[in-house]
This record gives structure tokens, C-alpha cells and sequence, in this order.
């Protein structure tokens, strides 16, 4: 067997990421034998491409599915898109308005075939994407939410709610974005802090002498005022009930309303009323039943109603007006003022409230068995913190709008007639009204997208027909997925999934990190700071990226993306290859043509690896492996990702490279055949390379590929291995000590050597004191440890005597003592004795510039960390060489 000699993962990677996909070793079966698990893919956009996030995402679930594969579950990953709406409508209108034409141009028919032009054109990237970075999902069974079998199901989710009385059509206080030209739900619009100013306007009431003061931070929408309000309980204002205002500008009368939308502690207490421009504005108005005037409209320009300043874009009529104002002597102040400042998640154009007919979703009574299901223990959140968060915003619903207007999505599944007005909600298209009119038009708006991924549970497996992966796969057993989309979709699949099936769309819910980058900022296409997977992976390896992200992702907290974690991983991985090349080259010089892994979980007899006769190593990295298993398996179940990538690099580089293979280093021989010992460090690799399969992979697939070809009877891929499982018997701790002390010994030699500045070459006499077990073991082992330490040891069975030449380092089990030759010493002595005097020079420079209060008050904080922080390693390295400098002496 020979593998290169440079760890070089893009020569193997792809071929492994289209073999298991051409192999089909992950279609799942519903006749298949094991505990059903499964879950759906967060459905990416189909037009979009992976960002590290994803990445991040998918290493997560792809760890999961294929150990819970590995352990025999009837395992199913199912992959899809998003159609989304908006984003998907406004690439392609950007391409038309590149080609010189729009969407009206075309129609909406036609408008619609372009669109599936497109996407049949980029809805491939992120299935590419996907295979090329191993994602083990079942292709098969991959879903795009505008799919007919997806349509229908979202037509009859639609329908079933209207017959309910939930779904409802009406006027109300919409989001409205300008440039995408649709309604967006309250979701759809983060608010972020913007600088902006509050004008202060002075509001003429008639037929007194007198006038009151509103201040606002639009004062564009002024012009459609119907009214002030005052607080009933202001005394300052009691002479104003029932009296009416100028409207400044339009000199329009308006009523003073007595209303708790004013607050007496916010300004003067006066406050303008807007209600076609203003949420609060709107519920003011309804219960005042004043007119509404809208004076801005769904282009962000001034309507008719809006006098001398209609067809102005909304930020000219601002100045205009406010200008105006200050002409006639009516604007008292301008005062900087903080906004939140409501913009389209997808264009960051500033939305518009604004008064339209939309359709709506009644959630409070979704809301309440979704809020049970959680409560009772059914649904369960990781990290639980998550719980509160879900918990305060479905306690505080909202009904959901839920049209768009748009041309690409689900087109609503409502007609209206033109004759007697009636609205018709059908789950076939009708020709003809109940009145006997021809006459009737499908409604032109669009579901939100968020709609039909509310329903992605169970609509990609078939519902609203029984199927057979429905019956099996349903409810799913895991949602893996980010905070950001908690109330977009989480919250949105479980109250949907109660109400269309009547169970619980999942079990278990899974919130990941945020990848955030080196100067643990959010990524964004703004910022410039976003990173393609594919380009990380091409540099440093998907195995290396894959164990990178998993170390920093413990659940609650973020993942910093450094290029040092990066690299980090690919060392690991380039340690196991070169492990790897080991074991393969020396199995050559031993003769071993063939070797066949024993299909046990852990492969070792029970005799044999409980055997005292069986060498310590042995018996010790069985034991490490066992224990292995249980904390990887324990990990992974509990989604403790960080903690099974350091339990599996530590098992990996630690115990089975740095210990166990030096040890079996020494036992090589050429022509020896397939030994017990070779048959114990191949079960051992083997079972490791198992071990690790779930969180790397490419390099497991390659190398158990390498080290099994020979075996006649095994598994297709090591994806369909089986997962070594912790077992109480292969337990060794009489091993785990004696090894324990094996190391301590070697450790010992080794940081003499280092502390006195020796050649580690230098072969040296050592003498080992202990009246406990560490002198048996250190007899036992004493080949093993002599080539380890390059030492020639004695060993006593009795304390060190004062007498005792050499230098000295102690543990509670030991007294190891290195004679140094009388020519090192002199040379040692001279070394150190520099080393101390240079340490106190550089000491005592460091000491003086932190104590001096004009250097403290003028350098940058980090500059007096790091100072501070050299001088404790300074100190640290002083110590260290005058006790070298002691053991020497003596």
C-alpha cells in the first residue's frame, strides 16, 4: 500500500464527493431495517451560493446523519431549495433591466418562464456546492418548494385555514417596500439605529390665540394629518378638548382627539396623527374613525392628496416642506434624533408604512398549542436559553401577512368576481362563480416565501397524501438551524406543522453559531467579509475547514474564523496521513499483503485484550479507544460538537501518533508477518479512522479504503461501517495506570534534557527510585522507555538516597535522576548562567518602563498588555533556569 507523501486532499476529495453520490450509499429506504431518524435541510436560496455559515450549518448536520448512520438508524438527510421570492424576482429583473427591458414589458406569463430559465441556469450552484463539501444527503429525494407536489400542499394548507376562518383578507398597516414593490411581514424589516433629526412644528389652533407644538421625524407625512391628540389626563390641555387645528401647509382643520397615544413626558405632549402613514397612527385613527389621507405612495412619491408637493420622491418633499415651514415661521427647532429605522431585508431600501389590502394568517390560535408542544417537553431547544426568546415573541403574536406582491412565488389561491364582488378560495381552479358569472380573476398576488418552508417538514415528503416516508420519516427527529430564522421558520414550521398534520414537524431543535471573522465581526456582502466555503476548502482542505468550525462551536456561543484554526486542522489532518504512511510502509517491509477488520466494534478479542500477557501499549490503546467511543458518541448525541472533535484530536494525535505508534515503532520487523501486534495496531487505526468518519470524511474514506481493500467481505464505504460503541469489558484501567506512569517517566527524561538545553539525541545514564508500582512498571517496560527517553536506566525499589548523583525530578510515584557527563555539565553551567544573566538584564528593563506613569498613560492598552504579559514569561523562563542551574550543581 502506498499513499503520497504530501497530504494533498483536492486530488482526493472530489473523487470521493461524486462516488458517494453516484454510489447512492446514502438513499434512504422506509423498508429499511433501524430506528428511523431524519431531517430536513434549512432550504438555501436557489439562486444564492454557500457562505461559511452554511458550511458551518451543514458539517453539523452532515456529523450527525452519518453517525447516526454508521450506528444502524434508518437515516435520511433531505436536501432542497427555496424559491425566494423576492430575492429570486429582483436578480431577475436586474438581468432583464440589463437586456433593456422589465417584467411588465413581458407579461406575467412570460415573466414567469424567464424565471424558471434562470432557475434551471443558478439553482444548480448550491447542489454542487453542497456534493463537493460531502453533504451525505439522500439526492433523490431532493425538493424545491415550487415543485407541483409542494404547490399542491401549499394550496391545500391555504385552503384548509381559509374554511377555518384563519387565513383572512383585509385592509391594515403594511411594511412596504419601495424598491421591491411588496408588502413585507414585520419580520422582514430589522430596524437599525440611523442618525436623523426630530423637527419641532408649531400647529395654529383656531379661533384662539394659541398654538401647540408636535414633533416629528417625518415631517414629509404631515400633510396627511387628521388630527393631534393630547392625553385625556394632561391638565395642560384640558382647554383644547373638543377645539381644532391648522393644519400648517394645507391649512386643512383638524380635530385635537383626546388619545394615550400621546404621552405627557414625550415632548410637548402633543402629537400629530397620521393614520395612512403610522401603525399606531392607524389604530388611533380607527378607534377616533378618522379619514385617512395618504399622501406617499407604494414608489415612495408624493400623491395627489399630498397638494403642491405630489410627484416628489418622499426625501424631496421632506426638504421642501421643511423649508416651507421655516418660512412661514412654523418650525421652532431641529434637534438630532437617534431613528430605528426600518429598511427591506433583501434591498436595505427604507420600508413605508402604508394602508393596503393584504391577506393575513390569525396566529394567537396556531400560537397556543405551538407554545404547549414546547412546554409539555414535545419539541425540545438546544441551547435551552433559546426557549425564553420563542416563548416572548409567540406569547406576543402578530397575524402574519402573508401576500406579496410579486410575480414569482405561490400564486394565491383566491378568484374575484367582477360581477357580484364574491371571493372564491378553491383548491381547483373555478371557470365560473356561484352567481353563474364567467367573470372572475385570480388574485395577483404571491404567498410569502415563508409560507411554503413553514410547511417543508412534511410537504417534501408527500403530505397531503400518506406516504410511505411520511408514515416513516414524520414527525422528523431534528431541526438544525440559526437564531436569525427562530420566528421566520422555526416558530412558522411548528405552528403549521400541528395544524396541517396534527403532530409536531420535529423533535429536537438544534440553534448553531454565528461564524463571525477575525476581528469577531458579523460577515456580510456589505462589509466585504464574507467567505466562500469552496475557496477555504481548495486552501486548507473540506476535512481541515470541517474540524476548524467544529472546535469553536459550542452551543450559545460564537465561532471566531481565523486562518490559524484553519491551518491548525489541516496539521491534524496531515498528522493522520502521515500516521497513515507509517503504518502502511512498515506493513510492506513486514510482508502484510491482506488484512480484514474483525466485525466487532471495537476489533480485539476479549482474551487478548484483557491478557496481561498482551503488551502494555496494547492493552492501554483499547482501553483509550473504548473510552473514545463513549465521550464521541455522548458529544455528538448531545450536540456537543466542540467536544467531540478535541475528544477525537486528542485520541488521534495525542494517544494513538505520540504514544502508541512510537511505542509500536519499536517493535517493527521486517518479514514478520501479520502478528498479534500488527493485528492490534490495524484494528486500533481501523476503529479510529471510524471514530473520526462523521467529522472528517474525505481522509477516513481515503485511508480505510487504502488499509481494507484487501478484506473480502466489508462494507461499500466506511460510511456504512459500523460506529465503535463504548463496551464496560474492553475497559482497562490497570493498563490506563501503568501506561500512565510509562509516560510520566518518559516525560520526566525529556523535560531534564530540555531544561538543561541537551542534545534529545544524547544518550544518557538515568536511574528510577520508587518503593511503589512505578519501579515494576518502569522493569516492565524498560525497553520501551530507554528508546523513548534515549537513556540507559537502572531502576530501584526503594526511595532516592541523599547521595544520589544526578540531576533530579520528582513526582508522587517516582525519583528520576540524569547523569550528566562532567563535559555537558561545565558546558550546560556556562549556557545557563548567560541565560539567567540576560533574563534579569531584560527583566529588570521591562520592570523599570511599567513602572514608569508617563509610558502607562501614553501607550495603547494592548501595547502594555502585551509588555506585561512578556515580563510574567521572563520571569517564568528565570525561575525555570536557576532551578536547572541547582540541579546541576548538585
Amino acid at each position: 500500500m502506498q499513499l503520497e507523501k504530501v497530504y494533498e486532499p483536492q486530488r482526493f476529495e472530489p473523487r470521493w464527493a461524486q462516488w458517494w453520490i453516484d454510489s447512492g450509499i446514502f438513499r434512504a429506504s422506509t423498508a429499511a431495517a433501524g430506528r428511523p431518524f431524519s431531517l430536513v435541510i434549512p432550504p438555501p436560496n436557489v439562486t444564492g451560493s454557500l457562505h461559511i455559515g452554511h458550511m458551518l450549518e451543514h458539517t453539523e448536520i452532515d456529523t450527525t446523519v452519518r453517525w447516526r448512520r454508521m450506528r444502524g438508524d434508518n437515516t435520511l438527510w433531505l436536501p432542497g431549495t427555496d424559491h425566494a421570492g423576492i430575492a429570486t424576482q429582483m436578480l431577475v429583473e436586474r438581468k432583464l433591466a440589463s437586456e433593456g427591458a422589465d417584467r411588465r414589458q413581458l407579461g406575467r406569463e412570460e415573466f414567469e418562464k424567464r424565471v424558471w430559465v434562470w432557475k434551471e441556469q443558478y439553482g444548480g450552484t448550491i447542489k454542487a456546492q453542497m456534493i463537493r463539501l460531502g453533504a451525505s444527503c439522500d439526492w433523490s429525494r431532493e425538493r424545491f418548494t415550487m415543485d407541483p407536489g409542494l404547490s399542491r400542499a401549499v394550496r391545500e394548507v391555504f385552503v384548509r385555514l381559509y374554511e377555518k376562518g384563519l387565513i383572512y383578507r383585509g385592509e391594515y398597516m403594511v411594511n412596504w417596500c419601495p424598491r421591491c414593490g411588496t408588502a413585507l411581514s414585520d419580520l422582514e424589516v430589522p430596524h437599525d439605529p440611523t442618525p436623523g433629526n426630530l423637527w419641532h412644528i408649531r400647529y395654529p389652533v383656531k379661533g384662539l390665540d394659541r398654538s401647540v407644538v408636535v414633533a416629528t421625524t417625518r415631517p414629509e407625512t404631515m400633510l396627511g394629518d387628521t388630527a393631534v391628540a393630547v392625553n385625556p389626563k394632561d391638565p395642560r390641555y384640558r382647554d383644547l378638548h373638543g377645539a381644532t387645528v391648522i393644519l400648517p401647509l394645507m391649512n386643512r382643520e383638524i380635530p385635537v382627539i383626546l388619545d394615550e397615544i400621546a404621552d405627557p413626558e414625550f415632548g410637548t405632549g402633543v402629537v400629530k396623527v397620521t393614520p395612512a402613514h403610522d401603525l399606531n397612527d392607524f389604530e388611533a385613527g380607527r378607534r377616533h374613525n378618522l379619514p385617512k389621507v395618504q399622501v406617499i405612495d407604494g414608489t415612495a412619491h408624493m400623491t395627489a392628496a399630498a397638494g403642491p408637493y405630489a410627484g416628489l420622491d418622499r426625501m424631496e418633499a421632506r426638504q421642501r416642506v421643511v423649508e416651507d415651514l421655516d418660512k412661514l415661521g412654523l418650525l421652532v427647532k431641529v434637534e438630532p434624533y437617534e431613528l430605528s429605522l426600518g429598511k427591506c431585508q433583501r434591498c436595505k431600501t427604507p420600508v413605508e408604512p402604508l394602508i393596503s389590502t393584504q391577506w393575513f394568517v390569525r396566529t394567537k390560535p396556531l400560537a397556543e398549542p405551538a407554545i404547549r408542544v414546547v412546554e409539555e417537553g414535545r419539541i425540545q431547544f438546544t441551547p435551552e436559553n433559546v426557549v425564553k426568546t420563542y416563548y416572548e415573541w409567540m406569547h406576543n403574536i402578530r397575524d402574519w401577512c402573508i401576500s406579496r406582491q410579486l410575480w414569482w412565488g405561490h400564486r394565491i389561491p383566491a378568484w374575484h368576481c367582477r360581477d357580484c364582488g364574491q371571493i372564491l378560495v378553491s383548491r381547483e381552479d373555478p371557470t365560473v362563480c356561484p352567481c353563474a358569472s364567467s367573470r372572475i380573476e385570480q388574485d395577483p398576488d404571491v404567498l410569502d416565501t415563508w409560507f411554503s418552508s413553514a410547511l417543508w417538514p412534511f410537504s417534501t415528503l408527500g403530505w397531503p397524501d400518506e406516504t410511505d416516508d411520511l408514515k416513516v420519516y414524520y414527525p422528523t427527529s431534528l431541526m438544525i438551524t440559526g437564531f436569525d430564522i427562530l420566528f421566520f421558520w422555526v416558530a412558522r414550521m411548528i405552528m403549521l406543522g400541528l395544524e396541517a398534520t396534527g403532530d409536531i414537524p420535529f423533535r429536537e431543535v438544534y440553534i448553531h453559531a454565528l461564524v463571525r471573522d477575525a476581528e469577531r465581526q458579523k460577515m456580510s456582502k456589505t462589509k466585504g467579509n464574507v467567505v466562500d466555503p469552496l475557496e477555504i476548502t481548495e486552501q486548507y482542505g473540506t476535512d481541515a475547514v470541517r474540524i476548524g468550525l467544529l472546535l469553536g462551536a459550542a452551543p450559545g456561543t460564537d465561532i471566531v474564523l481565523t486562518p490559524q484554526r484553519m491551518e491548525g486542522g489541516r496539521n491534524f489532518a496531515n498528522k493522520i496521513w502521515n500516521a497513515a504512511r507509517l503504518i502502511f510502509m512498515n506493513m510492506e517491509r513486514a510482508g502484510i499483503v491482506g488484512w480484514a477488520p474483525e466485525d466487532r466494534p471495537l476489533p480485539l478479542a476479549a482474551a487478548e485484550a484483557r491478557s496481561l500477557e498482551a503488551p502494555l501499549e496494547d492493552r492501554w490503546i483499547f482501553s483509550r479507544l473504548n473510552h473514545t467511543a463513549e465521550l464521541m458518541g455522548r458529544a455528538i448525541e448531545r450536540y456537543r460538537y466542540h467536544e467531540a472533535a478535541q475528544v477525537i484530536w486528542q485520541f488521534l494525535w495525542h494517544e494513538f501518533c505520540d504514544w502508541y505508534l512510537e511505542i509500536k515503532k519499536l517493535r517493527f520487523e521486517e518479514g514478520s508477518g501479520l502478528t498479534a501486534g500488527w493485528r492490534n495496531l490495524l484494528a486500533v487505526f481501523e476503529a479510529a479512522l471510524r471514530l473520526l468518519h462523521p467529522v472528517m470524511p474525505f481522509i477516513t474514506e481515503e485511508l480505510w479504503q487504502q488499509l481494507t481493500k484487501e478484506a473480502p467481505e466489508r462494507p461499500l464505504s466506511i460510511a456504512l461501517a459500523r460506529y465503535p460503541e463504548y463496551l464496560r469489558q474492553a475497559a482497562d484501567h490497570l493498563a490506563e495506570r501503568d501506561m500512565q506512569i510509562l509516560q510520566d517517566i518518559v516525560v520526566a527524561a525529556r523535560n531534564l534534557r530540555q531544561d538543561l538545553g541537551l542534545d534529545p539525541g544524547l544518550q544518557l545514564q538515568a536511574a528510577l527510585y520508587s518503593p511503589g508500582t512505578a519501579s515494576a512498571v518502569a522493569r516492565a517496560q524498560v525497553d520501551a522507555i530507554q528508546k523513548l527517553a534515549a537513556v540507559t536506566l537502572e531502576v530501584h525499589s526503594q526511595p532516592a538516597p541523599p547521595e544520589a548523583a544526578g540531576v533530579k525530578r520528582s513526582t508522587t510515584d517516582f525519583d528520576l535522576l540524569l547523569r550528566v557527563p562532567a563535559a555537558q555539565t561545565e558546558l550546560q553551567r556556562k549556557r545557563l548562567e548567560k541565560e539567567i544573566q540576560q533574563l534579569e538584564k531584560v527583566i529588570a528593563n521591562s520592570e523599570r518602563q511599567l513602572s514608569n506613569e508617563e509610558f502607562l498613560s501614553r501607550a495603547p492598552e494592548a501595547v502594555v498588555d502585551t509588555l506585561r504579559q512578556k515580563l510574567a514569561d521572563y520571569q517564568d523562563q528565570l525561575l525555570k533556569s536557576r532551578a536547572a542551574l541547582e540541579d546541576l550543581s548538585r
